[in-house]
């Protein structure tokens, strides 16, 4: 049993710090000493919406320092990144291929936010505790299904490792796994925030030729540029039917639009944008995963237009955490640099702040 200090949502649109029981791992399960957690937009919105006591917390990075019966391929002194979207291996989707939507653990279209470690992993006060989609990093220890991590291959600081596994993944594999950019594709981005660099990083990677990055600000389109952006097209707020927007990346695109363009803002006016952008027989990916009523014009779908909307960057885990860290490796995508800032845990609300106020790409949580 560990003692852990962890950031805990009160269940009332707040949270509060205090100490956790961390239990043994039963068997198949894991316990980490979490080094770093990343701070996420869906860290708030869950914080405000979920109505229950949670520890908090879905990105992060640390070490194993405890393993339970049946685990064979994890030792302590590991380095691992955790995963969210634990695929369980057998229901319809994984056998599908779709381990990010497995239908028995997903803690998004499966069983719950809890997910199945055993009861004893959390308690608070004598009580067993449910952490964030399965994980809870948000607290010195957490105790989590061996599947749910993922082994470090890289030398690579925590804080960089602790956001693949959820904003990082999600741009990445929302421009490589779930749109599958050509190499010599134009590309149109809006939102330069933490995810869309990660989708303009990952358009870059697939080759494409072109890739405009759109956004309100000015700094974010000058960061944009130093993670792959070629263009840049600075939006107007007095422009609600996208005439400027759309008019600027048609210039850029001989008259038709971009072959791909991506969603990265969260806001829901803007959930039919990227069909707006794109030409006939174009792909619109909606990343930032809107879930509120929205209206669309159906004359956006004309000619043969695609629009998904995929979780998580189709994300298999053992797959695609490996093949970012090897990028990582060879230089050929930015993790250290999108950690704009770091925070102790008791001043996560100033990290909330920050990303908020969208001063940062990405915020990290650094345990000592």
């Amino acid at each position: 049993m560990h003692k852990a200090k962890a950031a805990i949502a009160d269940g009332k649109g707040g949270f509060f710090f205090d100490t956790v029981d961390v239990g043994i791992p039963a068997e198949g399960e894991v316990k980490v000493k979490i080094k770093a957690s990343g701070i996420c937009h869906t860290d708030w919105d869950s914080i405000k919406t979920w109505n229950k006591r949670f520890v908090i917390g879905h990105e992060g990075a640390g070490v194993i320092v405890e393993v339970g019966d049946k685990v064979t391929d994890l030792v302590p002194g590991d380095k691992v990144i955790l995963n969210w979207a634990i695929p369980c291996g057998e229901c319809f989707q994984c056998q599908e291929g779709n381990l990010h939507i497995c239908e028995v653990n997903s803690p998004v279209t499966g069983k719950g936010l809890c997910g199945h470690a055993s009861q004893k992993a959390c308690q608070h006060g004598g009580d067993a505790l449910e952490r964030s989609f399965h994980l809870g990093t948000m607290s010195e220890y957490t105790v989590v299904k061996s599947s749910a991590v993922i082994k470090i291959t890289q030398d690579i600081p925590f804080p960089s490792a602790s956001i693949v596994g959820c904003g990082v993944m999600t741009g990445y594999g929302s421009a490589v796994n779930a749109a599958k950019v050509q190499a010599g594709s134009s590309v149109a981005v809006l939102g330069c925030g933490g995810v869309g660099l990660n989708v303009i990083q990952g358009a870059a990677v697939s080759g494409a030729a072109k890739i405009i990055a759109i956004d309100l600000s000015e700094e974010r389109l000058a960061q944009a540029k130093t993670f792959g952006a070629t263009h840049t097209v600075l939006a107007k707020k007095d422009d609600p039917d996208l005439v400027h927007m759309v008019a600027e990346v048609k210039a850029l695109t001989d008259g038709r639009g971009a072959d791909y363009a991506f969603e990265c803002t969260a806001v829901p006016a803007l959930g039919s944008a990227p069909l707006a952008l794109v030409r006939s027989a174009g792909t619109a990916v909606q990343v930032s995963g809107i879930e509120q009523k929205i209206d669309f014009d159906c004359e956006l779908f004309e000619w043969d237009k695609i629009y998904i909307n995929p979780l998580y960057g189709q994300c298999n885990p053992n797959r695609d955490f490996d093949r970012i860290l090897q990028l990582y490796g060879a230089g050929k995508l930015k993790l250290d640099e999108l950690v704009s800032k770091t925070y102790k845990l008791e001043d996560l609300q100033d990290g909330f702040d920050d990303m908020l106020a969208g001063k940062i790409a990405k915020g990290v949580i650094v345990f000592d």
